[in-house]
């Protein structure tokens, strides 16, 4: 990936020294130079530069994951015309540059603390995925996040629920999954990690099915837990018709997707304030069970794109400050440490918070936000 920012680069000073030559020639040694050379070494220089950039641009884009489609879109698009293409090239220049100081600062991090294993909790590490999404092997729910927590020692497993179910039905497939990886490792407890949707499922397979004996810790990420009032809201106003068609048309596909019986109505009503504050009734927290929650917010519409940017005006007026999808005001839950915040001016959205877009972000690094997490856990004796 650097060498390719540095095939742009030798193309960009070679383009300047062309030119500050011929004007040197012409303007100052007064040379006259016949037209046949002038387009042979203009032919020349086209060739030699267009390998020179061709070979730089598959470079970064085979290895880049910062420099996103849209510039590629735009570079495709107008490479040829002055001024626009140079533009584009520097920004994708200043974005392979940073991205490979992350990348370079990331490496040399993991290797100097790669003996003390910052993330070898006692308990192995159970990622729980929120509603709409699955546990694929393709696309990883989490991003970065699990490859950066097993370079640093931890032992990861994942919820493998359906994308969307009712609370206790993805709660069901939790606690099979937890006794599953008992099994398997021979470890007393977990320490579960979830998201979302995910976290109230968690909670509920905890105190409702029991599975307090085998759970050490629950981290809950951006969880609402005292639930969506804007969902309830938005769905006493759209027509149980328009719903239902959305809803089968969801499941048509989500049960090809790998999903047995997944339930779009279901997963959405355990959603609202109303359902979540029935949960919380009959779900309460266990004596022998670490609670901890984390959240985060978007700082803006533009921090994010659809549907985070819709759900951000949405929320805004009816519940204040969010990350899209769940109000700031629901997340917290047992020991709460706080809003993740960052310097820059996008805030970390719902989708942020897990690494969902794989996106590097001013200020935070979300790889680094999980490990420090989980080394706490293994401090505490978890």
């Amino acid at each position: 990936m650097l060498g390719g920012y540095e095939c742009l680069l030798a193309a960009e000073v070679s383009v300047l020294a062309v030119l500050a030559f011929y004007l040197y020639l012409i303007a100052f040694a007064k040379l006259t130079i016949s037209l046949p050379i002038l387009i042979g070494n203009g032919v020349f220089a086209t060739v030699f530069l267009l390998i020179l950039v061709s070979n730089g641009l598959i470079r970064i884009f085979t290895m880049s994951r910062q420099n996103g489609l849209k510039t590629y879109i735009l570079l495709a698009i107008f490479w040829w015309l002055p001024v626009v293409n140079v533009i584009l090239l520097k920004k994708v220049c200043r974005t392979t540059v940073k991205e490979y100081r992350y990348e370079l600062k990331k490496s040399e991090r993991n290797r100097n603390r790669e003996t003390a294993q910052v993330c070898a909790t006692k308990y192995p590490i159970l990622l729980v995925h929120g509603i709409f999404f699955r546990d694929w092997k393709a696309f990883n729910y989490w991003g970065r996040i699990p490859k950066a927590l097993i370079e640093n020692g931890a032992t990861i497993f994942y919820g493998e629920q359906q994308s969307t179910a009712a609370v206790p039905v993805s709660a069901a497939e939790i606690r099979d999954s937890i006794l599953k990886i008992i099994k398997e490792t021979g470890a007393e407890k977990v320490n579960i990690i979830a998201h979302s949707k995910g976290g109230i499922d968690s909670r509920y397979a905890i105190s409702v099915l029991g599975m307090d004996k085998y759970v050490a810790s629950l981290t809950t990420i951006n969880t609402p837990h005292f639930g969506c009032n804007y969902a309830r809201k938005l769905m006493d106003k759209i027509p149980d018709k328009a719903v239902a068609a959305i809803g089968n048309k969801y499941e048509k596909l989500f049960t090809k997707l790998g999903d047995t019986e997944p339930d779009f109505m279901s997963g959405l009503v355990d959603l609202t304030d109303v359902a979540c504050a029935q949960l919380n009734e009959i779900a309460p927290n266990m004596p022998n069970v670490l609670y901890q929650s984390i959240g985060s917010q978007m700082k803006s519409r533009s921090a994010a794109g659809f549907p985070l940017n819709l759900g951000y005006m949405i929320i805004k007026p009816m519940e204040g400050e969010n990350d899209g999808l769940v109000a700031t005001t629901s997340m917290p839950w047992g020991n709460y440490l706080g809003l993740v915040t960052t310097t820059g001016k996008q805030g970390i959205s719902h989708g942020d918070v897990i690494d969902l877009t794989r996106k590097n972000i001013d200020g935070f690094d979300v790889c680094e936000f999980y490990v420090d997490l989980v080394s706490k856990l293994k401090r505490q004796g978890f």
